[in-house]
């Protein structure tokens, strides 16, 4: 009897205990994995695929046509543990007819609720104001001392009205918003009806919203659009929110507008690079808070994600239908 030849897999990263236990599961498959929570070497992920017919991979991973090339003509599909795809070269991806499963949906919630978090500790200057307890600077109570801005009867503008712009606009609706504008490649009404937003440009979202927060994903289109002239056009009380992708937004101008007093302060969970090096002006700001890029991170959350990739990667190695595929 000719024994069974496995399927090599290979996995860039520890990954939580749900998706771990599906790949280990899977007797067709030879799993292999770079042990260890942080980012393997690109050397190393070269080596690692050489032969592989899958790979699960995360965000801080660059797929591009170097690794397809180490990889080999066995490669047959790429599962990311994550719903943006920016760091995969999809272009040479679809040459090489692999296929590719993401994670969509499950991290909506997560992110929405990061974002949510991000924009209250921003407006109501939560850092400055637990600092100031810490350092001796609370001594009486003073009518205006640590004042922010409130979310009741406010303009909210989102840039990107997908699946989390739309999860972010439900949670803040309770918050007493007055009015939603959006913003996106095209307008969206059925989803918009039930927060009677309204699609308008970039620029008038800009001049007219209190607070704005970005959702978008990362496209040629939305590269760089919140620049010089984007944060010249805000109010000077507005607040900035981002949880796409840093690259979504000029730092140096973003920096420019807070220093100055072009707008009021901004709440970053993504940023260029990543990490963000530590000596980087932005993080001498008081009105500017940054996290590092947990928006997805919950136990639950990353246990699912991780569930899936995995699915997905097993489906497409069986020639079977993916729970989560991004059609190329």
């Amino acid at each position: 009897m000719r024994p069974v030849r496995l399927m090599k897999v290979f996995v860039t990263r520890r990954i939580p205990p749900e998706g771990w236990a599906a790949l280990a599961r899977a007797a067709d498959c030879e799993v292999e994995h770079w042990d260890s929570d942080e980012p393997i070497p690109a050397k190393e992920l070269e080596r690692g695929v050489v032969g592989a017919h899958g790979l699960l991979c995360l965000l801080s991973d660059r797929v591009d046509k170097r690794l397809l090339d180490a990889a080999g003509g066995n490669l047959k599909v790429i599962s990311t543990m994550s719903v943006g795809v920016d760091h995969l070269a999809l272009e040479e991806i679809k040459k090489r007819g692999i296929r590719v499963g993401y994670t969509p949906d499950v991290l909506t919630d997560a992110t929405a609720e990061l974002a949510m978090s991000l924009l209250l500790t921003t407006c109501r200057r939560l850092p400055e104001a637990i600092e100031e307890v810490k350092n001796g600077g609370w001594t009486s109570w003073k009518p205006l001392w640590m004042c922010g801005y409130g979310l009741t009867r406010s303009t909210v503008g989102i840039i990107g009205l997908g699946r989390i712009g739309q999860a972010i606009a439900q949670r803040l609706k309770p918050f007493g918003v007055q009015r939603f504008l959006y913003t996106g490649r095209q307008p969206k009404p059925q989803e918009a009806a039930e927060f009677q937003a309204e699609f308008v440009s970039t620029p008038k979202l800009a001049a007219e919203s209190d607070f704005i927060i970005v959702a978008c994903s990362l496209t040629p289109a939305t590269k760089g659009l919140c620049n010089k002239d984007f944060f010249q056009q805000m109010k000077n009380t507005a607040v900035f929110v981002n949880i796409s992708r840093g690259d979504v937004v000029n730092q140096d101008d973003l920096y420019q507008a807070l220093t100055s007093g072009q707008i009021a302060a901004a709440g970053l969970d993504v940023t260029t690079p990543e990490p963000l090096p530590t000596d980087h002006p932005l993080l001498t700001l008081k009105n500017c808070v940054i996290l590092p890029h947990v928006g997805s991170a919950t136990y639950g959350t990353r246990n699912t994600m991780s569930l899936l990739a995995a699915n997905n990667l097993l489906a497409g190695l069986r020639g079977e239908p993916m729970p989560s595929e991004l059609k190329l």
